[in-house]
């Protein structure tokens, strides 16, 4: 028990120290963030809790108003902490690539501080990019030794593998050793650790779903009983069932945020900028074809409500919880199409080791050029790829620049990896890097990330599951609350000027179309944040959740609605 104890006391000590440290590091200076965030915060918080103090409410909206001003100042608190683990976040989740790039340039015939400044150029690695110019700076201005350079930088850096990285190669720099001999030598270790961060990065996302379940479902219940609690107390239920949906929108967000810093940053979309591809086209087509036909459909309905248009009695039959979902349904085209494109996108990977592997092994048994090769590898089946390597070979035959071919050739893969490694292939051949051995490089470590990926899509599946479910069990009960509550205002219990049970069910208070506007608003927060989530948590792009925010909206409003149809049968029963 007393070693539990210490142990704790350690654990909380090393966290305390932790955060003081983070001030330090902050680009903003330490006292001016105290008087400009720190003060601020401290103050909403005191005056929270002053407003809980003064304010006629039930005790549980008294509850409420000071965990606000608590995570306002939590979060002032803890922000320097954070931006230090965004910082090492940032560096972990490009730290593979950043790895084998530096191999592939290893390789080549340039020195090793040109491999260090070509990186320190790379502005998509970002951290690792600037810490690869902490150490150029330090070896150009300061004229420290490279090993030196990277040992002192090792006791900097946030993240535990680009420090070991550094102090190792500085070790090995020290010692004599050439740097591509000792990047093969870490190849297998580094891509090891990666695999295993990275499923343990899938692992804790399984975690916070199910902690994501309890929360929601411990909200939808608050949710519900905001709902019904004022028939018994009088207090207004708008009030209380706006709270509620306030707190229900930051816990959601809340865990937006937290599933966007657990898992892997591994996008898969490259778009080219400045190119328009067939693909962007296409998908850009689609997004305007949606909003455009929703709109007019929002339009439309809105018209006919009013009287504007004839139809009213035949839009008036519909549910009103079904009104949303109509007029979002033309979304669907976008979401399809964004669905289709990423499916294409997720082939190409597959595709691309096979292609690189053969590429880098036919250019060194042939001794001929990357165009020679291709007029017999354009041949081969590489599934959706074949396309686009076709493509490459009839830019190159044509004698435009291999820059610009391949360039074109990762634009219209789509693919943030194809991009890359194919960025790192054309740079280590420029560089006289051996092609066999760029291919199998390349080819061996896209193949692990494939296989990771994999693993990732059947997490996703799983969390998809989790959310839609969630949805229904939420409208469901939402629902049945607010019946309950039109229920009940709806029954004359005044007997002769005195209330039935001496004033123990208040229905005056009641406003019944605004609680039906607030559950609304519940299920189209729910939906949206949840499509946002779920393209967060399987890295693609954006414009897919279009399926994903009009079938979970679709499925709480006629949740709800068959929830309003089933609890007014059975009262006409009973009646």
């Amino acid at each position: 028990m007393a070693t539990s104890t210490a142990t704790d006391r350690a654990g909380i000590t090393d966290f305390s120290r932790s955060i003081i440290r983070a001030y330090d590091e902050m680009e903003l200076p330490v006292r001016l963030y105290l008087l400009a965030v720190l003060l601020p915060a401290t103050l909403f918080f005191i005056g929270t809790i002053v407003a809980a103090i003064l304010i006629d409410a039930l005790l549980f909206v008294k509850l409420l108003i000071p965990v606000f001003g608590l995570l306002a100042l939590g979060s002032a608190i803890g922000y320097p902490r954070l931006a230090v683990d965004s910082r090492r976040i940032e560096m972990e989740n490009r730290f593979h690539l950043f790895v084998i790039h530096m191999t592939v340039l290893s390789t080549t015939n340039i020195d090793r501080m040109e491999v260090i400044r070509h990186l320190a150029r790379e502005e998509e690695y970002g951290e690792l990019a600037a810490e690869m110019q902490r150490v150029v700076d330090l070896v150009d201005v300061w004229h420290l030794s490279l090993d030196d350079a990277c040992r002192r930088r090792a006791k900097e850096v946030p993240s535990d593998s680009v420090s070991d990285l550094l102090e190792r190669m500085a070790y090995t720099l020290n010692a004599g050793q050439g740097l591509d001999e000792f990047l093969h030598q870490e190849q297998e270790v580094l891509v090891e650790q990666y695999s295993t961060v990275y499923r343990q990065s899938l692992s804790n996302l399984d975690v916070l779903k199910d902690l994501y379940l309890a929360l929601v479902i411990s909200m939808t219940f608050a949710l519900v009983f905001a709902v019904v609690l004022p028939l018994l107390t009088g207090t207004d239920p708008t009030l209380t069932v706006t709270l509620v949906i306030v707190l229900f929108v930051f816990v959601q967000l809340g865990f937006l945020f937290v599933v966007r810093a657990v898992v892997p940053d591994d996008p898969l979309w490259y778009l080219e900028e400045g190119y328009r591809t067939r693909t962007k086209k296409i998908m850009l087509g689609s997004v305007l074809a949606g909003v455009s036909l929703s709109s007019f459909f929002v339009l439309i309905m809105t018209l006919v409500s009013f009287n504007v248009l004839p139809g009213q009695s035949y839009i008036h039959r519909l549910p009103l919880l079904l009104y949303l979902p109509l007029a979002t349904s033309p979304l669907l085209i976008p979401g399809v199409v964004f669905w289709h494109e990423e499916r294409k996108t997720f082939n190409r990977d597959r595709a691309f080791p096979n292609f690189i592997r053969a590429l880098g092994t036919s250019e060194s048994a042939r001794q001929s050029t990357t165009s020679e090769v291709l007029s017999t590898l354009r041949s081969k089946d590489f599934g959706p790829l074949t396309e686009n390597v076709d493509d490459l070979y009839c830019r190159l035959n044509m004698r435009l620049s291999t820059e610009k071919s391949w360039r074109y050739f990762t634009g219209d893969a789509s693919s943030f990896l194809i991009q890359k490694f194919s960025e790192m292939y054309l740079v280590g051949r420029e560089m006289g890097g051996g092609p066999k051995r760029l291919g199998e490089l390349i080819s061996n470590n896209m193949s692990e990330i494939i296989n990771l990926r994999e693993e990732r899509q059947q997490q996703t599946m799983t969390l998809i599951g989790v959310l839609y479910g969630i949805t229904v069990a939420s409208a469901f009960a939402f629902y049945i609350g607010l019946e309950l509550a039109v229920m009940l205002s709806s029954f004359d219990i005044d007997t002769g000027g005195q209330n039935i049970g001496g004033g123990l069910i208040h229905t005056e208070q009641y406003d019944i179309l605004v609680l039906r506007y607030l559950l609304v608003l519940v299920l189209i927060f729910n939906a949206l944040i949840s499509s946002l989530m779920l393209r967060v948590a399987d890295g693609g792009h954006f414009g897919n959740s279009y399926i994903h925010f009009t079938a979970l909206l679709w499925l709480g409003a006629v949740t709800g609605a068959a929830t309003e149809r089933l609890v007014d049968a059975l009262i006409t029963i009973d009646l």
